[in-house]
C-alpha cells in the first residue's frame, strides 16, 4: 500500500471569555482557550484540539509541524513517538504534552476519514453510549446559580452532577446541601476539591459530605502529587464514596504510578492532555491491568468515542466550559440523550467539523 503523506499541519488558539465568573478550590478564570489542529493527507483534513495556552499553538507551528509533515497517515504511533522524541530538551509534560496532544487527536481523526469510518469504528467499539456527568457548580456561583445549573442537569436526564469545593471549607457543608436539595435524591452528588484541602481536613469532609449530602464521588480532596495522602482518603473515607484523581496525568508512567499507589478508586484522564487519543488508550489499559474504573476529564465532544471504545471507561465529565465552547465552536456535537452521549456513526472521524468563521472573534492573532 502506498503511503498517504501528512502534509501541512496548522495550529490556532481561540480565548473565548466564560458566561460569568469561575473558580474552584484553588484557582480563579474568566476565559478558556482552545488550541485546534488540522492536519491534511490524501485529500482529507483531521481536526483535533486542546484546551491550553496559546504558548502549545506557538510549539506546535515552531517545532512539530515540522516534525510529522512527510509522515505517514496511518502510522499515528510512529508519528507520536517522533514528536516524543523532538521535544526530549524541553520537557514532555505540561505545554509540550497538550502540544502532542491536539495534533494526535487529529491524526486520528484524519485517519478515520481517510479510511471513511467513524473514528470508534476504527478504534474497535466496546459500547454505543457512555453515561456523562453533569460538571461546573463553580465556587463563584451563588446559591441560586448552583441550583439553577446543577438543577438543570438532573432535569435534562443527566444522573450524575459535580460542584467545586475548598475555596471556603466553611461554607462548603451547606453549599452540598443546596446542590442535594437542587436534585432531589435520585441524581448522584460528586465534589471536585483541586487540591485544595489538607489530609485530616478532607477526611473531616468526606464524612461530613456523605452523612449530611449523600456524596459519592470525592475528587482531588488533597493534591494529586500527595499518593499517600489520597491512599489514605481512599482507605478511610465512607463507604460508597470513589477517591478520584489523574486529570493532571500528561503520560503513562503518571497513571501506573498513582494506580500502583492504590491512591484513586476512578483514575481520571484528559486526551486533551495525556497524549492525545493515543494516551488515552495506554491509561485506559493500565486501568483494566489494575481493574480500576477510568473516566474522561472534560473536553466531552472529543472523549466520547474513545470511551465508547475502552471497556475501562465509566462516564463523562460534561464540563460547563467545554460543552459551550464545542457548540459554540464545532458542528456535529451531540447532546447527551437519557443522559448518556452517543457518537454519529453516519458521519466519519470524530464526527464534527470546525466553524472557522463563528470562531474568528475569538481567535488570538
Amino acid at each position: 500500500m502506498e503511503a498517504i503523506v501528512l502534509g501541512k499541519t496548522r495550529a490556532s488558539a481561540y480565548k473565548v471569555p466564560t458566561d460569568a465568573p469561575e473558580s474552584d478550590g484553588t484557582l480563579e478564570w474568566n476565559s478558556t482557550t482552545l488550541v485546534l489542529v488540522e492536519v491534511e493527507a490524501g485529500g482529507k483534513h483531521g481536526i483535533g484540539y486542546s484546551y491550553a495556552d496559546r504558548a502549545t499553538q506557538v510549539l506546535i507551528d515552531d517545532m512539530l509541524a515540522g516534525v510529522i509533515e512527510g509522515r505517514d497517515a496511518m502510522d499515528i504511533p510512529g508519528v507520536w513517538w517522533a514528536m516524543a522524541a523532538a521535544v526530549r530538551n524541553l520537557g514532555r509534560r505540561g505545554v509540550a504534552a497538550m502540544a502532542i496532544s491536539a495534533i494526535d487527536n487529529a491524526l486520528w481523526d484524519l485517519k478515520a476519514k481517510l479510511l471513511d469510518v467513524p473514528l470508534v469504528k476504527l478504534l474497535g467499539s466496546v459500547c454505543d453510549a457512555v453515561p456523562v456527568y453533569g460538571s461546573g457548580g463553580f465556587t463563584s456561583y451563588t446559591d441560586a446559580q448552583l441550583r439553577e445549573q446543577l438543577g438543570g442537569w438532573a432535569d435534562g436526564g443527566i444522573a450524575m452532577v459535580k460542584m467545586k469545593v475548598g475555596r471556603e471549607p466553611q461554607r462548603d457543608p451547606a453549599r452540598a446541601k443546596v446542590a442535594r436539595k437542587a436534585i432531589g435524591d435520585d441524581v448522584r452528588l460528586f465534589v471536585d476539591a483541586n487540591g485544595a484541602y489538607a489530609r485530616k481536613q478532607a477526611l473531616r469532609m468526606a464524612q461530613v459530605f456523605a452523612q449530611e449530602c449523600d456524596v459519592g464521588w470525592f475528587e482531588e480532596p488533597v493534591s494529586s502529587d500527595d499518593l499517600d495522602g489520597l491512599r489514605m482518603l481512599r482507605d478511610r473515607a465512607p463507604a460508597g464514596m470513589d477517591i478520584a484523581a489523574g486529570e493532571y496525568g500528561y503520560d503513562a508512567g503518571y497513571f501506573r504510578r498513582m494506580l500502583a499507589a492504590e491512591a484513586v478508586d476512578v483514575l481520571q484522564a484528559d486526551a486533551t492532555r495525556c497524549g492525545g487519543i493515543t494516551g488515552y488508550l495506554r491509561a485506559a489499559a493500565l486501568c483494566d491491568a489494575f481493574h480500576v474504573p477510568l473516566s474522561a476529564h472534560c473536553a466531552p465532544g472529543l472523549h466520547m468515542h474513545p470511551a465508547c471504545a475502552t471497556r475501562a471507561s465509566r462516564h463523562i465529565e460534561y464540563f460547563h466550559d467545554h460543552v459551550r465552547i464545542e457548540h459554540m465552536l464545532f458542528d456535529g456535537v451531540p447532546e447527551p440523550v437519557d443522559g448518556r452521549l452517543h457518537p454519529d456513526l453516519s458521519r466519519p472521524g470524530a464526527g464534527v467539523t470546525f466553524k472557522h468563521a463563528d470562531a474568528e472573534q475569538y481567535r488570538i492573532s
